[in-house]
C-alpha cells in the first residue's frame, strides 16, 4: 500500500481535540491498513515518534431522511499515542499568526 493511502484525515470532535494535549490523535485510515503501516506513515510524513497505535472498525449506523433508510459510511479509525515531546501541527495556518 502506498504511504500517501494510509491515512485519510483527521477525526476532529470534541472528545479528540481534547486528547491533543495529551498527545493523542484521531484519523480516519484506509481500511486495509494495520498498526505497523499507520505507525510508519505518521513517522515519516510528521517526522514523529509513535509510541502506541489502537484501530477501530466502526460499523455502519442505520440513518433515515424522512420515510427513507440509509447508512452512514463503514470507516476504520487509528487512535495514536505519541511519545513525549512529540507534537503534530494539525492546524498550519494558526501557527503562523
Amino acid at each position: 500500500m502506498n504511504i500517501n493511502d494510509v491515512i485519510k484525515r483527521p477525526i476532529l470532535t470534541e472528545k479528540s481535540y481534547a486528547n491533543i494535549a495529551n498527545n493523542v490523535y484521531t484519523f480516519e485510515v484506509d481500511r486495509r491498513a494495520t498498526r505497523i503501516q499507520v505507525k510508519q506513515t505518521l513517522e515519516q510524513i510528521f517526522q514523529v515518534k509513535v509510541e502506541k497505535v489502537n484501530i477501530i472498525n466502526v460499523k455502519p449506523k442505520e440513518k433515515r431522511m424522512g420515510r427513507f433508510v440509509g447508512k452512514t459510511r463503514n470507516i476504520k479509525k487509528a487512535i495514536v499515542t505519541l511519545k513525549e515531546g512529540s507534537q503534530i501541527n494539525l492546524f498550519p495556518e494558526e501557527a503562523t499568526k
